[in-house]
């Protein structure tokens, strides 16, 4: 309930209901707000009872947690198999390999090339090729790639 508030937070709630109601009627403040809280408590809880037993048997292990879209596609993520095997091929998908594909592509080179010249940076400083890292100014007489899409 109070995950929310720092201790120092705290704190200054209580000196501001001391100075707010007094000392004298702060106690019977407290019970009055604890009461109408357990009323608001078993008020939601026997509408949820409510809410159960009108959907009927079907709906007997249904928590109203699940009417939040993360929890369900997570509770459902979890029971369908097909996601599952889609999870494992995800697993063992390499991306790193084929972004280092696809940059060799948009470069123009060949994969025995690809491989060589991806293994050299690797064996410099011990990582994988930046591929964010900006590309090298085209020689004098060589024209800079073109791509028509971007125009």
């Amino acid at each position: 309930m109070f995950s929310d508030i720092g201790a120092l937070e705290l704190v200054a709630l209580v000196v501001l209901a001391v100075l707010v109601f007094g000392p004298d009627k702060l106690p019977k403040v407290i019970q009055d707000v604890s009461r109408f809280v357990k009323k608001v408590r078993d008020f939601s809880d026997s509408a949820k009872e409510d809410i159960r037993s009108e959907l009927g048997p079907d709906f007997k292990d249904f928590e109203f947690e699940d009417l939040n879209p993360k929890t369900y596609l997570r509770k459902q993520m979890e029971q369908n198999e097909d996601l599952r095997e889609l999870k494992e091929l995800r697993g063992s998908f390499d991306l790193k390999k084929e972004m280092n594909d696809v940059a060799d592509a948009v470069h123009g080179r060949d994969g025995a090339a690809a491989a060589a010249s991806a293994a050299a940076p690797a064996a410099v400083n011990g990582s994988s090729p930046d591929l964010l890292k900006k590309q090298d100014k085209p020689d004098a007489g060589e024209r800079p790639p073109y791509d028509s899409d971007a125009t």
